[in-house]
């Protein structure tokens, strides 16, 4: 078995090849991955922080290239996340390329299009039909979709330990850069307090070193802002709350969207959801962005519950068909913490704010960072000297922007349009009945053009996007 060396303690060293590392790899991958234990488990090649959707993607492709992965995750699965499960074409494009079975028999419900409703009109629009993506969507509880992702890390050959916080970066006392991370066992289960967090408080700290270190750890990426990555507040930021019912709308093949959520005599910048889960219960939610003068000032539960009220009575969306608490959480958009790489840490997912402005959609941006920080830390440590992979490492951001950027600046431009009460009326009033205005505005907002070619909305918009610089 080599020796990992940190890059910072060795600068002028030529790193280890691929071959090597494959070797290394495939001889840590015999020990367990139930706890922390055994001296070979405290170091890797990249550790990554958080077994989400970005994680588990980063890992996979990490493992698969050949190199020792080391998923640390602060939870147990299974476990719950605040999310709509419904995922779009462009997240089931992720999950093909990573060879994920998506087939009914393993338990996805697939969906063709998306029903909005909002102004009085009511439309269906098929997901597009590109070469690019597949004109089909999924749906999947987050109660399993995220171990699903871990596990098929696992079977490429990453290592898993689950409820294992990380607690801060290990860095260089030299230079100040992330050469690892420390981590308690058990901490994850104080979040209830009491016991369970004096008794996490007592297990000790250890260190796991890494070459590399991914943050993927969502939304409030505690490792990223012990490093200084503060979320920026010149980006936009969204809220959103969800149960589950049981109701006999369960089996709906169309994703559904209610863009009109009032809050008195004001039309929100948002829009409300209904996603049949095909096992009796919906996913209902909304989603707010904080472009609205009453963001701070809403309850988005009693907001959620007003709304549901208004619906049919034999949809069953009543308090006595509720199956699941009220649960919130934050979405982080338009790379609202940035840079995307410093000092041997790489953002990848909700960490780096990578939440679609347009839409909400977090999943398939997830997916799609971990493989881009995947494959540019592969060609990384594949180069012959520091100097050559640190470089490589600076590419990481610019694939971000070349991807995204100028995409998220359009949203950005967008969702302070829709902040304004009299536009959202405007556009909801008048688009939702105009049947092409709207398979525009499902491309756009869906980020689901051809790459290459296209019709005359897939040239416009990727046009848009080149055109519009990346901040």
């Amino acid at each position: 078995m080599t020796e990992q060396v940190p890059i910072a303690d060795a600068p002028d060293m030529a790193l280890r090849d691929i071959g090597s590392a494959s070797q290394s790899a495939r001889a840590r991958r015999r020990v367990g991955s139930s706890g922390i234990s055994g001296q070979s488990e405290g170091s890797a090649d990249v550790i990554v922080v958080g077994a989400g959707p970005a994680g588990s993607a980063a890992a996979f492709f990490l493992a698969s290239a050949g190199l020792d992965v080391l998923m640390l995750e602060k939870t147990r699965f299974p476990r719950e996340k605040v999310c709509g499960d419904g995922l779009t074409p462009r997240a089931v494009k992720a999950l093909t390329g990573m060879g994920v079975p998506i087939g009914e028999q393993h338990g996805w419900l697939r969906n063709k299009g998306l029903r909005i409703i909002g102004g009085g009109g009511r439309i269906e629009v098929p997901w597009p039909d590109l070469s690019s993506y597949p004109g089909f969507g999924l749906v999947r509880t987050r109660l399993d979709f995220d171990e699903i992702l871990a596990r098929h890390a696992q079977k490429a050959g990453a290592r898993l330990l689950e409820g294992v916080n990380v607690t801060g970066p290990l860095l260089d006392d030299r230079t100040g850069r992330v050469i690892g991370v420390t981590a308690r066992r058990g901490a994850a289960s104080a979040e209830g307090g009491g016991r369970a967090a004096a008794a996490a408080q007592d297990q000790p700290e250890r260190s796991f070193r890494g070459r590399l270190v991914i943050a993927a750890d969502g939304n409030s990426s505690r490792l990223s802002v012990s490093i200084g990555l503060q979320r920026r507040d010149d980006r936009p930021i969204g809220v959103a709350v969800r149960t589950y019912y049981s109701n006999p709308r369960h089996q709906d093949d169309y994703l559904e969207a209610w863009l009109d959520l009032w809050d008195g005599e004001t039309l929100l910048p948002g829009y409300g959801w209904i996603f049949g889960m095909g096992d009796g219960t919906s996913n209902v939610g909304l989603g707010l962005l904080n472009t609205s003068a009453a963001f701070q000032q809403i309850d988005y539960r009693v907001l959620l519950r007003r709304w549901l009220a208004a619906m049919p009575a034999e949809w069953g969306f009543r308090e006595e068909n509720r199956t699941q608490p009220i649960r919130g959480a934050a979405l982080p958009m338009g790379f609202n913490r940035t840079p995307h790489y410093t000092r041997g840490l790489l953002l990848a997912g909700d960490a780096g704010g990578m939440v679609n402005p347009f839409n909400g959609e977090g999943i398939g941006y997830a997916l799609e960072s971990g493989e881009i920080a995947a494959r540019v830390i592969t060609q990384a440590l594949g180069r012959p000297t520091a100097a050559s992979t640190e470089n490589a490492l600076r590419g990481y951001p610019a694939a971000l922007k070349d991807a995204y950027g100028g995409y998220y600046t359009l949203a950005r431009t967008f969702v302070q349009l829709i902040g304004r009460p009299g536009f959202m009326q405007f556009a909801t009033r008048h688009g939702v009945k105009r049947p092409a205005v709207m398979r525009l505005t499902m491309k756009l907002l869906g980020n689901l053009t051809e790459s290459r070619g296209g019709d005359a909305v897939d040239r416009l918009i990727n046009a848009l996007s080149k055109m519009t610089p990346a901040a």
